[in-house]
C-alpha cells in the first residue's frame, strides 16, 4: 500500500506544525516562529582494535541542537524584547561597574533558570484538518545562541532572529488523529 493510491493515508507536511515556548512570565507568540528543525540525535561510537580488524560498537545517545528562525515584529508580541526577558529571567545581570551593587552582575545563567525562563518548547505537528499527529516535546531546554538578525538598506526582507536550543532530551508522541490515542514513540 502507498500513499498515494490510498485516499486515507496523508504524508506529514512541513509547513503544518506550531511551536510552543512559554516560561513563567515571557512567551514567544507562535504566530512569529518562521521555521523550526526537529530534533535529532547521534549514537557515538567506541572503536576496538583486535589484531588486523577494527570493531565498532555503539555508544551514549547525544541529542543534537534545534535552531529556530523568528521574525521579530514590532508592537505587543516584539520578539527581540521576549528573548530579552527570557536572558534575564535565566539569570542574567547587566554588569554595572559603577554602582555599589557590583557583586550582583556576578550572577551566571544557570540551568535551572534557563530552563524555568523558556518553559518545555513543543513542536507540534498537524495534519489538514488542524489535529495534531506529533509532538515533540524538549526536556531541560535553555537557549545556547541568539542572532538577532542583520540590518541592510538594501534588502526588503522581513527581520528574523535565528536561536540555538539546547536540550538533554526529547520525547515524542505520535496520534492517530482517527483513533485519539496518543502513543509514546518509544516504549
Amino acid at each position: 500500500m502507498t500513499f498515494w493510491s490510498e485516499p486515507s493515508l496523508e504524508p506529514k507536511r512541513a509547513f503544518r506544525y506550531l511551536f510552543i515556548m512559554a516560561g513563567k512570565s515571557t512567551k514567544l507568540a507562535t504566530f512569529v516562529v518562521k521555521k523550526v528543525k526537529k530534533p535529532g540525535f547521534e549514537i557515538t561510537e567506541s572503536e576496538h582494535q583486535f589484531l588486523n580488524h577494527t570493531f565498532y560498537f555503539p555508544g551514549k545517545v547525544k541529542w543534537k541542537e534545534i535552531q529556530l528562525t523568528i521574525v521579530d515584529n514590532v508592537g505587543g508580541e516584539d520578539a527581540s524584547a521576549e528573548l530579552m526577558e527570557m536572558l534575564t529571567e535565566s539569570g542574567y545581570v547587566e554588569p554595572n561597574i559603577n554602582s555599589a551593587e557590583v557583586g550582583k552582575g556576578a550572577q551566571t545563567v544557570s540551568k535551572l533558570k534557563a530552563n524555568a525562563a523558556i518553559g518545555t518548547p513543543e513542536i507540534i505537528q498537524l495534519n489538514s484538518d488542524g489535529a495534531e499527529v506529533e509532538k515533540w516535546t524538549l526536556k531541560n531546554a535553555w537557549i545556547k545562541d541568539v542572532e538577532f538578525g542583520e540590518l541592510d538598506y538594501s534588502s526588503e526582507e522581513l527581520m528574523n532572529i535565528t536561536l540555538t536550543i539546547k536540550y538533554d532530551s526529547a520525547k515524542l508522541v505520535t496520534v492517530n488523529p482517527k483513533s485519539d490515542h496518543p502513543k509514546p514513540a518509544v516504549k
